[in-house]
């Protein structure tokens, strides 16, 4: 496989990923429709920064270091479960969190930048993406590795900004509808706060699965009168 035919097929699986929902696609929805545009972008680069730190860890080699310590990368699993968890709850505890209140404090785009980084840096998809896809594009004959995943880098930034900005946009506009359609609003941020909690418990399953050893009913041994019953 030549170089442009690799750089276009990690292009359609990053795109494919990016487009799933998930914590950062909620993230930057909710802060758009909350905050407006503005708010919206500086929930997208906040996204963006966060991907660049995955792939600096990945370049300096830490993400082998989760590889090979598994208790680690679990329990940054369960955190990251933890925290769409707690934000599932809060959409399906709130009736207007999509309705922006009269006189409700708005976030400035400092403090929304440093949640979406934070956000981005426990989503359990962005370091399932780096240890078990990533590496799969990198190729040793096709010049320094460091360079390739700059370029992949590039790529996967360029498709975050395209698909959450233009979520961003779509969103900030979105508000005055909820705000004439208050059911509307309820029944969407009870789907959000649903989609959230089931995206945290396939996450922590997943590694409670590492971390708890392997058992079987059929594995335990009951002696009973000097017999043995499996």
């Amino acid at each position: 496989m030549d170089q442009s035919t690799n750089l276009w097929l990690y292009f359609i699986v990053v795109f494919g990923i990016i487009v799933l929902p998930g914590l950062d696609m909620a993230y930057v929805m909710a802060s758009s429709i909350l905050g407006g545009r503005r708010a919206g972008l500086a929930a997208v680069g906040g996204i963006v920064a966060g991907g660049v730190c995955h792939l600096l860890m990945a370049t300096a080699g830490i993400a082998v270091v989760l590889k090979l310590w598994p208790g680690l990368f679990n329990l940054i699993l369960l955190a990251g479960a933890a925290y769409i968890a707690w934000m599932g709850v809060s959409f399906l505890r709130s009736d207007s969190v999509f309705r922006p209140a009269t006189g409700r404090e708005v976030l400035a785009p400092p403090v929304i930048f440093r949640r979406a980084m934070m956000t981005s840096l426990l989503n359990p998809k962005a370091y399932i993406f780096m240890l078990a896809i990533f590496p799969q594009f990198l190729r040793t004959d096709q010049g320094p590795l460091w360079l390739q995943s700059g370029v992949l880098g590039a790529i996967t930034a360029a498709t975050q900004v395209g698909v959450y900005g233009a979520l961003a946009f779509a969103s900030s506009q979105a508000s005055g509808w909820f705000s004439a359609h208050p059911r509307a609003a309820v029944v969407t941020a009870r789907a959000m706060g649903v989609l959230l909690i089931f995206t945290a418990l396939l996450s922590a399953s997943q590694a409670l699965r590492e971390l708890a050893p392997d058992w079987r009913p059929s594995d335990v041994t009951l002696v009973v009168g000097g017999r043995s019953v499996r």
